[in-house]
């Protein structure tokens, strides 16, 4: 089968995601293509395509424009093909923010009229060095308040990878399992 990964990354957190999850899918098997949204302009062709991972990083409550901008242009698209979604964002590494991450998926699929088959919130990464001042102390005093994190310490990754892995591959046998003919009758 042929999987189609679409991402959007701000600080690369979530094309370490893409290419962990496009290294996953070509072990099992799988054709894959991967985008980036920042790099793509005009339309896109879903032909042969049989299943879609999109992933997008949150900052600021958003996922990247370019990629809200690609899905709501491919909705039709998307909405003919299995599809994951995988939002990562900070708030996704606590139990006290999961809500909230939520929200953001939740937004951002009503701006779009993006409807996945399934979707993860996946913990994001701290990039100490991609930080100026203003967005270290909000990075402190917002997005961490209440963890016990020193962003202006150390890079730090909460992204699970055996979760990530696991999820995935739920979605390939899910969606494996709808596009199997159907016997007896």
């Amino acid at each position: 089968m042929r999987t189609l990964i679409v991402y959007g990354t701000v600080e690369g957190q979530t094309r370490k995601i893409a290419d962990a999850v496009k290294a996953h899918l070509q072990e099992a098997g799988e054709e894959v293509v991967l985008v980036d949204t920042s790099e793509r302009t005009g339309t896109m062709s879903f032909d042969g395509v049989d299943r879609v991972i999109l992933a997008a990083s949150v900052h600021e409550r958003r996922h990247p424009k370019p990629f809200e901008v690609f899905v709501a242009s491919s909705r039709d698209d998307l909405s003919r093909r299995p599809t994951l979604f995988l939002s990562v964002s900070l708030k996704a590494a606590f139990a006290d923010g999961r809500e909230e991450a939520q929200e953001y998926v939740d937004e951002m699929k009503l701006r779009t009229g993006l409807n996945p088959t399934m979707e993860l919130l996946v913990p994001g990464a701290i990039r100490s060095e991609s930080y100026d001042f203003y967005a270290a102390q909000v990075l402190r005093h917002v997005v961490l308040a209440g963890q016990d994190v020193d962003p202006s310490a150390r890079d730090h990754e909460f992204t699970d990878w055996d979760a990530l892995k696991a999820a995935v591959t739920r979605f390939l046998t899910d969606t494996a399992t709808a596009k199997e003919p159907e016997t007896g009758h």
